[in-house]
């Protein structure tokens, strides 16, 4: 969040830094607390003076380095604005200005903090709370740099295993070559030989003169060893030297060498064989004296059946290059083609039913009936739903016969009317992505996939989760000159594994695509990569990257925190999660409140002087947060929303009961299906359901039985809002309408002729054209950071000065987007329509917002809650609704969650019904039913493990939430607080 910058004020001293803790959450070792104090004692801090980036207030405070410091308070209350806006910024700006021109246009610029003073700063790197990527080509394996040691390791010590024959493909060396003539001919005589032929020359007779130049003198025929100089076109069976087909089939085996086998001679076989690969092309012959011949290949290619193979190269394993990549889908696994799930929407409809979605219109009535009576043909039972159908029921209707020319037959016709706009949107609509039909979603080709590590291809490795990835290489052992080869790349593999696994991430794949993954999850993949990357000497600020994870997470997710300080580095953490705070050397409190209530340092300190702290709204929290009774709201489901069968992802064809009426959290442990099931399965079919053309794709389920008992289903997520410089919060809850409505109906508004269009900055009429209603301009420095200053037209205001001039109250326009939201609803106490619409945001804990703040700026806990506002500020009493929340309390301060619950019970109680993803336990022992899934995460998950309310849940031994469910009803039983 960024609100407008606070006023400056006299600027203080940072105060020294404080001893590490004694104790904490997280007990820390003597050794640990020890170097700690060290450290502070040193002076070695990060020293900030007077900084007042945001709502900042001319703060000051020091940051000890090769510490693990979180910084904490209140939403709104400036943690972003010092740790991101100001510490990284400084840091980054920094690095960057100490490199080139050249390579400072290629990197990140960022704006200089509003500070007077930063010392100790090191180069930074953020971890955010976003995934940023969106690129189809980077995946998991290729953003932590897996995939490149792997690629290194299949290259070098893969073995290529022919898929006809099923045997291990291996080049001869000459090395091997002559290993195999000593065994096998040792005491004997050996002619090594080299077979020509024609190509290139032009004649018998130049073939002759280009081998006695390169001092080949003798050639076998039959048995018979002749000399060159000898051999004619007769003896080689050829009568006419004008017979040219026979003449370009000629072939020629050239003696090389002729020696004993004996160990002094090991150098001349060496020799011999070397030369004669070289003359044959890849292809030469040991013939022992009395004895079998010995053939050698070194060419790359099966023994039994001669299937050539491409050498191994680390390209060949990758997608993203030319030579790796499937040809078929280019890298991408997928090819896009016809959508079955979108040509038939709903498998339970029958053919005369409309099950065939394109031909339900009147315009294609016709398919309809041809299909129909090709049914009859073929005796199919139209009436049967799709899913009944047989296969080769449903190929008829793909692919047709002599008379019905299927579903793809249809579209290959409407292809030739591709010129038509309707038919190109028709198209669209029933076209979605599918696995390569060569690689089969596998991304590279053929050759690629033959050459295994441990029996595995390295699409095999990429399939496993991390957890079973860790196993595989842990037994992956290699020996010789192998092993020597694999030793560090085998070594990087598992720390980078190992590390993924320890931030909770071992349910993930290496093929997982980055842009599917959560903000949450695409941190702790960016902190796996840092731990790998070994930077010492580094400054970390991390946006709470306990976002996405269970409880039972929370302690590993410290140990990590603890490594990168172990390597020399200062880490810098905006977390509300008690277990991260408790485990900081070093605690930062902001507040007291948000915006302009908040900008000031309440405590600075460790945890256990935190807790005891009066002041502090974090202090009180935690001093209570486990003491917390569980709902004292007794409400019973009556009637379920059923999902049947749900197969998405890891889920194990599951049937889920959704309680309807109620406040329903699912919960498990990161990656056992709590997304899957309501943002790919269930809000989708929602939305397939009010529109079978919808052309969103659905998770793989039977059915869903209930549909009938709600009235729309509303998903509330931490997507952003927009990114227009425009839009802010008064506009999103629809409260600007009547403010603009209300300073048109004043006197001056009507003489001047001001109408209420001329109070929106989004189109030309009142806004300030030469900013366009923006306030500020920008410019592009190139290789600086780009420079935004205030308008010097309307200086800042958005308006031309006819607008400004019509005022409320004694406020403009202007003055009205400057206030906070509290203030605002006092402000328009009078006009009930505009305090009505404004209301939901304090409801929220949104408050602290100024009414222009632009929506961009927003967190994505700021934006689930401001689309929360919406709905409150929208709903229609008569209406009951399923809401579908993903981790709501994602950046709320314990006191928050308060705020929010107060209002979910709200919405709950006016009949509406409450489905949220949560690991939060202050909200999960706020709610009357709970879904638990797991028990683990990837494939060990997918399963409904408990659910039931709370007390039930609790009660199960399988469920690692209900272990920490109890432990939360047994402390509040102790302090008595449960109702």
């Amino acid at each position: 969040m960024k609100p407008d910058k606070a006023k400056r004020a006299p600027s203080a001293a940072p105060e020294a830094p404080c001893s590490a803790p004694s104790g904490s959450i997280a007990a820390r070792s003597p050794e640990a607390v020890a170097t700690a104090r060290a450290v502070a004692a040193s002076g070695r801090t990060i020293d900030i003076v007077g900084a007042r980036t945001h709502n900042l207030k001319n703060i000051s405070t020091r940051i000890p380095h090769r510490q693990l410091t979180v910084v904490t308070g209140v939403s709104g209350s400036g943690k972003s604005s010092l740790a991101f806006d100001t510490l990284y910024a400084e840091g980054q700006m920094r690095y960057v200005e100490s490199m080139s021109a050249y390579s400072r246009q290629f990197l990140e610029r960022m704006a200089r903090p509003d500070v007077d003073r930063i010392t100790g700063i090191l180069p930074a790197i953020a971890l955010e709370q976003r995934n940023s990527v969106k690129n189809a080509r980077s995946t998991i394996g290729t953003a932590t740099e897996i995939n490149d040691y792997l690629r290194l390791l299949f290259a070098n010590v893969g073995t290529t295993i022919c898929p006809a024959c099923n045997k291990p493909v291996e080049r001869f060396t000459v090395e091997r070559a002559v290993e195999q003539v000593f065994q096998q001919a040792t005491g004997r005589r050996v002619l090594v030989t080299a077979e020509v032929g024609m190509e290139g020359m032009s004649s018998f007779a130049s073939l002759k003169a280009e081998l006695q130049r390169g001092g080949f003198t003798r050639i076998r025929l039959g048995d018979d060893v002749r000399r060159l100089e000898d051999v004619h076109m007769d003896d080689l069976g050829i009568q006419n030297e004008g017979d040219e087909a026979s003449v370009r089939r000629l072939r020629l085996e050239v003696v090389v060498d002729r020696f004993e086998c004996r160990p002094e001679d090991h150098a001349r076989a060496a020799e011999a064989l070397e030369t004669a690969f070289k003359l044959g092309r890849g292809r030469a012959a040991a013939r022992p004296e009395d004895a079998e011949p010995l053939l050698f290949d070194t060419r790359f290619n099966c023994e039994s059946c001669g299937r050539e193979f491409i050498d191994p190269h680390p390209d060949l394993f990758s997608f993203n290059s030319a030579l790796g990549a499937c040809p078929t889908c280019e890298g991408f696994g997928r090819v896009s083609g016809l959508d079955e799930s979108k040509i038939v929407p709903d498998t339970m409809l029958s053919i005369n039913q409309g099950a065939v979605a394109p031909w339900n219109t009147p315009a294609y009535h016709d398919m309809r009936r041809e299909l129909k009576r090709a049914c009859r043909r073929h005796a199919i039972n139209p009436d049967a739903p799709y899913k009944d159908l047989s296969a080769a029921a449903r190929k008829l209707i793909w692919d047709g016969d002599d008379e019905y020319p299927g579903v793809k037959g249809f579209f290959e016709w409407l292809e030739t009317k591709r010129y038509k706009v309707h038919v190109r949107v028709m198209i669209a609509r029933y076209r979605g992505y599918t696995t390569c039909p060569t690689c089969h979603g596998q991304r590279l080709r053929p050759e690629a996939l033959c050459i295994r590590v441990g029996g595995k291809t390295i699409a095999d490795v990429c399939t496993l989760c991390v957890k079973d990835l860790r196993a595989f290489f842990d037994g992956v052992q290699l020996s010789g000159e192998a092993g020597e080869k694999a030793r560090i790349l085998l070594g990087e593999v598992r720390n980078r594994l190992r590390y993924l696994d320890e931030v909770g991430l071992g349910y993930l794949t290496l093929d997982r695509q980055t842009r599917t993954l959560s903000g949450g999850e695409s941190q702790r993949i960016n902190l796996a990569g840092a731990l790998g990357s070994s930077l010492t000497s580094t400054l970390y600020v991390l946006d709470e990257p306990t976002v996405g994870l269970h409880p039972r997470d929370s302690r590993r997710l410290l140990e990590i925190l603890r490594q990168l300080i172990d390597k020399g580095n200062t880490v810098v953490v905006v977390e509300h999660d008690p277990e991260i705070i408790g485990g900081a050397q070093h605690v930062i409190d902001l507040g007291p409140g948000a915006g302009e209530a908040g900008g000031e340092i309440v405590f600075r300190g460790t945890f256990d002087e935190l807790v005891r702290q009066d002041r502090s709204p974090t202090g009180r929290a935690l001093r209570h947060h486990a003491h917390r009774a569980i709902s004292p709201y007794d409400r019973r489901p009556g009637t379920f929303l059923t999902i049947r069968g749900a197969a998405e992802h890891n889920l194990k064809s599951i049937d889920v009961e959704i309680p309807l009426g109620v406040f329903t959290c699912i919960t498990g442990v990161s990656g056992s299906g709590k997304s899957t099931l309501v943002n790919d399965i269930l809000y989708p079919a929602w939305q397939r359901h009010i529109d079978r053309a919808a052309a969103q794709d659905v998770g793989r389920h039977t059915d869903i039985e209930g549909w009938d008992q709600i009235d729309d289903v509303v998903l509330v997520d931490q997507s952003p809002i927009g990114r227009s410089t425009r839009s802010n919060a008064v506009t999103y809850v629809k409260a600007y309408d009547e403010i603009r409505r209300l300073l048109a109906a004043t006197a001056r508004a009507r003489v001047a002729g001001v109408k209420a269009g001329d109070f929106s900055f989004n189109v030309a009429g009142g806004r300030c054209e030469t900013c366009k209603g923006v306030g500020t301009l920008t410019y592009d420095m190139y290789f600086m950071a780009d420079v935004t200053v205030v308008c010097s037209e309307c200086n800042g205001r958005k308006f031309q000065r006819k607008v400004l001039d019509i005022r409320y109250r004694n406020k403009n326009i202007n003055d009205i987007l400057d206030m906070t939201v509290t203030e605002a609803i006092a402000f328009f106490a009078t006009d009930e329509r505009i305090a009505t619409r404004l209301q939901p945001l304090v409801d929220v804990g949104l408050g602290y917002l100024r009414l222009g703040q632009n929506t961009a700026t927003l967190s994505g806990g700021e934006a689930q809650r401001l689309k929360l506002a919406s709905f409150l500020a929208a709903q229609k009493k008569d209406k009951t609704c399923l809401l579908l929340f993903d981790e709501p309390t994602t950046g709320l301060h314990m006191a928050d969650v308060r705020v929010l619950l107060q209002v979910f019970q709200r919405l709950v109680n006016a009949g509406h019904t409450l489905l949220v993803i949560e690991h939060n336990l202050d909200l999960i022992t706020q709610s009357d039913w709970i879904i638990d899934m797991g028990p683990e995460g990837g494939d060990e998950g997918g399963r409904v493990v408990a659910a039931g309310p709370v007390r039930d849940v609790a009660r199960c031994q399988a469920s690692h939430t209900a272990r920490f469910l109890r432990d939360r009803i047994r402390a509040a039983e102790e302090e008595g607080e449960e109702n």
